[in-house]
């Protein structure tokens, strides 16, 4: 007769195991095809955190990520503010009513609260950033309307920071002081490659402020919301933190904050050391967004 040798079967540790369950919830939550990796900066996510999640606006990998971190984070007790780009900051009250009249109803804030546009002229594309109003109702959190307004954004473009806010209000976000040089030269570089270097030199400056005051601005929502720990969801050149919104916190803030760049891996514009960590992603498919730039010199 064989004998039968019955190994021992070992396991991990407990935790790990939590870990683990932990991670495919959040995932079956976010209707993940596949597990997203945890990465070592989620320990940050909790507490008083301020966080800042970069995109790619039209990588939809990229945010089915990004709401799988979040999820973790919730699933582990982290109830943060959720702010947000795509909503203009003068919808608050649009959003605010749309959650007294229907709490659970996501798409009833984007109905009311939603602005047509954003700065490169293309609308906000809401199947990948329902989820992330739909994870603020589901646990209850301030859902916070973080941007400038395109038509703001334009008259500061136009006219000067003066045209928007008030002495008081510059005073507030700090833009009454002057930039420094090598801050307005960087931002200026980044103004022409985002414009596939097609604008003229003469519109750099004035685009420039128009970036800092959205900048400003959504460094305001998080000063306002950091206490409770707030995580902004923008494009990753505002999260950057050698000019993006960390540039315009206070100290306290900034020792705070975690700036994470979704990135994907034949970007060369913005370089990984402008975030405190990277997530690097496919490409996703698109037209080249150079080509729009090209027809217009060609009917110059």
């Amino acid at each position: 007769m064989r004998r039968v040798l019955k190994r021992r079967m070992i396991l991990p540790p407990f935790s790990q195991l939590k870990r683990a369950a932990l991670c495919l919830l959040a995932c079956v939550l976010a209707g993940c095809a596949v597990l997203a990796p945890r990465y070592d900066w989620e320990e940050r996510l909790r507490g008083d955190a301020v966080v800042l999640l970069g995109e790619v606006h039209d990588n939809a990998g990229q945010h089915r990520q990004r709401l799988a971190v979040l999820r973790r984070a919730f699933i582990s007790g982290w109830r943060p503010a959720i702010a947000m780009e795509q909503f203009d900051r003068e919808r608050q009250a649009d959003i605010e009513r749309a959650r007294r009249e229907r709490p659970r109803d996501a798409q009833y804030v984007i109905a009311l609260a939603a602005s047509p546009g954003i700065s490169s002229g293309r609308g906000w594309n809401w199947d990948f950033y329902r989820p992330f109003v739909e994870l603020a109702l589901e646990y209850d959190v301030p859902l916070i309307a973080a941007n400038l307004s395109n038509a703001d954004t334009g008259k500061v473009v136009k006219s000067g920071y003066t045209a928007v806010f008030s002495d008081a209000a510059l005073a507030a976000l700090g833009l009454d002081a002057a930039v420094p040089r090598d801050l307005q030269a960087a931002q200026e570089r980044e103004i022409d490659a985002g414009h596939c270097r097609a604008l003229p030199q003469s519109m750099w400056a004035a685009m420039a402020r128009a970036q800092f005051a959205r900048d400003a601005v959504m460094a305001a929502v998080l000063r306002e919301h950091g206490m409770r720990g707030v995580v902004l969801l923008a494009g990753n050149g505002h999260v950057r933190r050698d000019f993006g919104v960390p540039r315009w916190l206070t100290s306290a803030d900034k020792a705070r904050a975690v700036s994470i760049g979704y990135l994907e891996g034949d970007d060369t514009h913005a370089p990984a050391t402008s975030f405190d960590a990277v997530v690097w992603t496919v490409a996703a498919e698109r037209p080249d967004p150079c080509m729009e730039f090209r027809k217009r010199g060609d009917r110059s």
